[in-house]
């Protein structure tokens, strides 16, 4: 059962009045910290991540039901979500500056790539829909199969059956 203040926080976010913003903050801001900061392990990337994790609450506001999530765990599944992405962010920005001062980093031969394989975006979208909503949601917005059932309003199952068709169709494009 969701509190009065829930209650009134969600009824401001679908009513997308800026007053819920520092309520969310107050009430919300050092747990979800706390959940960021133990991902990311780096309080400069947890406090950038936290900042980033109230936007996109902002500006995914209409995508809450209370039917499906309490605000709370809507709230700790974006900040979790926020903080992964800024540590992969992070982690592939620090390996690139890595990179760029090791003098022994060999460029990949192009002859053996399959030119026609190289842009895995432009074969997803040659999928049906049904399969490329699931494709997107798991490879390129990184969310678990649970999240995207829940996000998608797709049973899990129908989920994973269109995560193997989508690859057996791929499969079929890369491996001709």
């Amino acid at each position: 059962m969701a509190t009065k203040l829930e209650q009134h926080i969600v009824s401001l976010l679908n009513e997308s009045d800026k007053r819920a913003i520092p309520l969310l903050y107050e009430n919300y801001s050092d747990t979800l910290f706390g959940v960021i900061h133990k991902v990311t392990k780096d309080r400069a990337l947890a406090e950038d991540a936290l900042q980033e994790t109230f936007i996109k609450v902002w500006r995914y506001a209409h995508k809450y039901d209370a039917k499906k999530a309490k605000l709370f765990t809507w709230l700790y599944r974006i900040a979790r979500n926020t903080a992964i992405d800024k540590l992969r962010s992070h982690n592939l920005k620090f390996e690139k500056e890595i990179q760029i001062n090791d003098s022994n980093v060999y460029k990949l031969p192009t002859m053996g790539l399959n030119q026609d394989a190289i842009d895995l975006k432009e074969h997803v979208a040659s999928l049906e829909d049904k399969y490329q909503i699931v494709l997107k949601a798991l490879f390129f917005e990184g969310m678990t199969q649970q999240e995207a059932s829940e996000e998608l309003n797709i049973p899990l199952g129908t989920v994973k059956s269109r995560l193997k068709i989508g690859l057996r169709e791929l499969k079929k494009i890369y491996d001709p």
